[in-house]
C-alpha cells in the first residue's frame, strides 16, 4: 500500500469517523477528493497532479474516484493519452473556483499580516484608571505610526477574557493567574496615600496606619462589589486595612477628584498622581509604609504566531510607557517626611 494515502485513512486503533460523525467522514473524503480533482483539472494529467501534490498517482486516482462516487457523477474522461473534464466536471470545477479563490486570498492575507505592513483591528482591554491616564494618550502616536491598524479600547475593572471578549492585549495591575497568558511588566505598581494641601491644613495627616480611622477616608469599590483594602508594609510584613469611609466610589478618577477637592484622603496609584505630587496639588503621607511593587503588566495570549499588529503594539506601548516619568517614590518619600513633621 502506498503510505502517502494514510492521511485519508482512520487510525487503526480508533473508530472510523463515519461511525461517530458522518459529517466528519464525508468532509474528509470530499476535501481529499476536491484537492485531487482540482490538481488534475489544472494540470490536465493524473501524473502531473501527483507531482504537484507530492503524493502517488494511485492516491490521486483513488481520491478522485471516491469523490465521483460521493457525487454520483463522472468528472473526467480518461484515455491512455488524454484526461479531460466531463460536462459535470466542468460544472463542478466552475462552482469550486470561488471557494478556491477565497482560500488563496485568505492565505495571502495571512502572509501579509505576518510579513507586510502591520494592519487589521486591535482590541485592547485596560482598567479604567490606567487606560485613561496611560494607554489612551499613547494611542494617537501609535495610530500615526501604524495608520492601517484600527483600535478599540475597552475600559473595565473585570479581568480580561481573551477568548470570549476577543481581546488581543490587556493592561493589568499585577500578574494574571492563567499560566497560558504572557505577562510583560511595563512599570512598577506603586501606591501612596494622598491628601490635598487644604485637607492637610484643616485636618493634618496620619503618621501611622492606625490613625487612618480618625481621618476622612475615600474607598474604592471594585467591579466584583468588594471594597478594596488599603495595602501597606509594616516591619517587613504586608498588612491590609479597610478604614471607615466618608465616601466610596467605583471609579479612580472620581476618587482623585474628591481628594483634590479636599473631601478626604485616599490610597491612589502613583501613575495617577505623580504630576500632582510634583506640582504641589497633592501631598503624600505614610510613604514609609508603602507596599511592595505589584507591577503593571501588558498581557497577551501567546508568544507564538503573533500577528504583526499585536507585535508592534506590544513593542510600542512597552517603550513609550517606560519612557514616562511615573516612578515617584523619592518624591513621595520627601513630601511624606514634610507632612509627618509635628
Amino acid at each position: 500500500m502506498d503510505t502517502t494515502t494514510r492521511t485519508f485513512i482512520p487510525h487503526p486503533r480508533q473508530p472510523a469517523a463515519s461511525a461517530a460523525d458522518p459529517f466528519a467522514s464525508s468532509f474528509a473524503t470530499s476535501y481529499a477528493g476536491v484537492v485531487a480533482f482540482l490538481a488534475v483539472a489544472n494540470e490536465g494529467s493524473f501524473s502531473r497532479a501527483s507531482d504537484r501534490l507530492g503524493i502517488g498517482r494511485s492516491a490521486v486516482s483513488r481520491n478522485v474516484q471516491k469523490l465521483e462516487a460521493q457525487l454520483d457523477a463522472r468528472l473526467f474522461h480518461r484515455t491512455t493519452r488524454n484526461t479531460s473534464l466531463t460536462r459535470e466536471g466542468e460544472l463542478f470545477y466552475e462552482n469550486c473556483q470561488p471557494g478556491v479563490a477565497r482560500i488563496v486570498q485568505a492565505l495571502e492575507d495571512m502572509r501579509e499580516l505576518r510579513k507586510g505592513p502591520p494592519r487589521g483591528h486591535l482590541r485592547i482591554h485596560s482598567t479604567p484608571g490606567f487606560g485613561r491616564k496611560i494607554v489612551a494618550p499613547l494611542l494617537r502616536g501609535f495610530h500615526a505610526q501604524y495608520p492601517e491598524i484600527t483600535l478599540e479600547l475597552l475600559l473595565n475593572d473585570h479581568p480580561a477574557d481573551f477568548t470570549v471578549d476577543r481581546i488581543d492585549v490587556s493592561f493589568r495591575d499585577g500578574l494574571m493567574e492563567d499560566s497560558e497568558i504572557v505577562a510583560r511588566q511595563l512599570i512598577p505598581m506603586q501606591t501612596t496615600v494622598c491628601a490635598s494641601p487644604a485637607y492637610v491644613q484643616a485636618y493634618g495627616v496620619p503618621r501611622h496606619i492606625d490613625e487612618l480611622a480618625t481621618h476622612c477616608c475615600i474607598n474604592f469599590r471594585e467591579a466584583s462589589g468588594r471594597v478594596r483594602e488599603w495595602e501597606f508594609k509594616v516591619d517587613g510584613l504586608a498588612r491590609g486595612c479597610q478604614p471607615p469611609a466618608q465616601h466610596t466610589f467605583n471609579d479612580m478618577d472620581l476618587i482623585l477628584q474628591a481628594v483634590l477637592d479636599g473631601r478626604g484622603i485616599a490610597q491612589l496609584p502613583a501613575y495617577q498622581v505623580c504630576d500632582l505630587l510634583r506640582d504641589g496639588q497633592l501631598v503624600s503621607c505614610l510613604a514609609q509604609y508603602a507596599p511592595d511593587d505589584g507591577g503593571h503588566y501588558l498581557c497577551y495570549p501567546s508568544r507564538k504566531h503573533l500577528p504583526a499588529r499585536i507585535r508592534v503594539f506590544i513593542d510600542y506601548m512597552t517603550e513609550h510607557t517606560r519612557a514616562l516619568d511615573l516612578e515617584c517614590l523619592s518624591s513621595m518619600a520627601g513630601l511624606s517626611i514634610l507632612c509627618d513633621e509635628p
